[in-house]
């Protein structure tokens, strides 16, 4: 996107192989209620029985590399909301 000047947003891991801002659900933890979902029915629950869960914890990375390469600013309230910031 360097190429055209466009910011771009997609997962987390985008941001980190250069996108601009990424935002996703954080795997670690998703990976972690599974297992306890897991757990659950191993110790005999009914799988129909157990509730559906939304995702709990997200990932909000900002690339501040990539975003001074196309001369955005990102404001620092947005900065200060990310859980990650590449510089």
């Amino acid at each position: 996107m360097s190429k055209k000047r466009l910011p771009s947003i997609g997962r987390s891991d985008f941001a980190e192989a250069g996108g601009i801002i990424g935002y996703s659900v954080n795997f670690f933890d998703l990976y972690r209620r599974a297992g306890i979902f897991v757990d659950k029915i191993v110790k005999g629950a009914k799988p129909g029985d157990l509730p559906v869960e939304q995702p709990r914890k997200f990932d909000f990375v900002i690339n501040l590399k990539s975003a001074k390469q196309i001369g955005l600013t990102i404001p620092p309230l947005l900065l200060g909301r990310a859980d990650q910031v590449i510089e």
